[in-house]
C-alpha cells in the first residue's frame, strides 16, 4: 500500500478572510510606504542637526513634499531665521541610498541634486555641481554670535564634485565647496558695505578651509582644517587704525580684540 501524507494545518488551503486580511495588510505596508506624510521628516531633520535644521508646515509626502525652511540656534536656543518662501524636495530610492532633489525659488536657479549611500557603520554624500544663492540675514537663526552681528548681503554657494563620508565619527571629503558673501554689511558696523569675502573648502586626506577677503575695509583672512571629526580655525580681521569707529563693536564681537586687530579662534 503506497505511504500517504496525513493532511495538516500547513498544507490546508487558506481561508478566504485569511487572504483578504493579507492583502489588507499588505496594502497597508505600501500605503505607509509610498505616502507616509511629509511631517515625518521633521523630527527625523531636526534630530540629525541638533535642532538647527527645522521643517515647518510641512505639506505632501516624504516623497514629495513642502515646507517652510527654518535655521535655529539648536536645543533650548529661542532664536530662528525662515527661509523665504517655500522650500520643495523629491526624494526617490535608489541603490543602497536615496537621491535628493531641493528646490527654493528665493535660492536655487536650478535643482539642487545629491545622492545619499547609507552602510551599517558609514553614511556617504555625493552632491551634485551647482550654484545657489542664500540671504545672510538668515544666519541670525543660528545664535551667538551670528544673531548680535545681524549679517546682511548675499551668499553665493558653488559645489565641485563634492563628495562626503562620516565612517565611524570621521569625516572624510573630496571636492570643494566655495562660499561667497559678497556685500556684506551688519548692524554692528557703520560702514556699508563692509566688504566680500570667500570660503573655500577643499577635500583630500585633511579637509581644509580657507577665507579670504575679495574687496572692502574689513580684511577677513584664515585657515582651518578637519582632525577627524574636530575642527580648529584660527584667522584675522583687522581695518585700518582711522577706520576704527565704524568697526570697533563688530571686531569685539567676533574675535579677541588687539587694537585694530581682532583674533579668531574655533576649536
Amino acid at each position: 500500500m503506497p505511504f500517504q501524507f496525513q493532511n495538516s494545518p500547513l498544507s490546508r488551503t487558506a481561508p478566504p478572510w485569511g487572504r483578504a486580511l493579507l492583502g489588507m495588510l499588505c496594502g497597508l505596508v505600501l500605503a505607509l510606504v509610498f505616502f507616509a506624510p511629509a511631517s515625518w521628516l521633521s523630527p527625523a531633520l531636526a534630530a540629525a542637526s541638533h535642532n538647527r535644521l527645522q521643517l515647518l508646515d510641512t505639506r505632501g509626502t516624504v516623497w514629495n513634499g513642502s515646507a517652510q525652511l527654518v535655521l535655529a540656534g539648536g536645543l533650548g536656543s529661542r532664536d530662528r531665521a525662515e527661509l523665504p518662501g517655500r522650500m520643495q524636495w523629491k526624494l526617490r530610492p535608489a541603490w543602497s541610498g536615496l537621491t535628493i532633489g531641493i528646490n527654493a525659488p528665493c535660492c536655487t536657479p536650478e535643482t539642487l541634486q545629491a545622492r545619499l549611500r547609507l552602510g551599517w557603520d558609514s553614511q556617504q554624500v555625493h552632491v551634485a555641481n551647482a550654484t545657489s544663492q542664500w540671504p545672510a540675514i538668515m544666519l541670525a537663526g543660528l545664535g551667538t554670535p551670528w544673531n548680535t552681528v545681524q549679517a546682511q548681503g548675499k551668499l553665493v554657494l558653488t559645489t565641485q564634485t563634492l563628495s562626503l563620508q562620516w565612517f565611524k565619527g570621521r569625516l572624510a571629503m573630496q571636492g570643494n565647496a566655495q562660499l561667497q558673501a559678497l556685500d556684506m554689511s551688519s548692524r554692528l558696523s557703520t560702514t556699508r558695505p563692509m566688504g566680500s569675502y570667500q570660503l573655500l573648502l577643499t577635500g583630500g586626506t585633511v579637509p581644509t578651509l580657507a577665507l579670504s577677503t575679495l574687496s572692502g575695509k574689513l580684511m577677513l583672512t584664515g585657515n582651518g582644517s578637519w582632525v577627524g571629526s574636530r575642527f580648529r580655525f584660527s584667522g584675522l580681521a583687522s581695518v585700518e587704525p582711522e577706520l576704527m569707529g565704524g568697526f570697533m563693536n563688530l571686531l569685539n564681537i567676533i574675535g579677541r580684540r588687539q587694537g585694530a586687530q581682532s583674533i579668531i579662534t574655533l576649536g
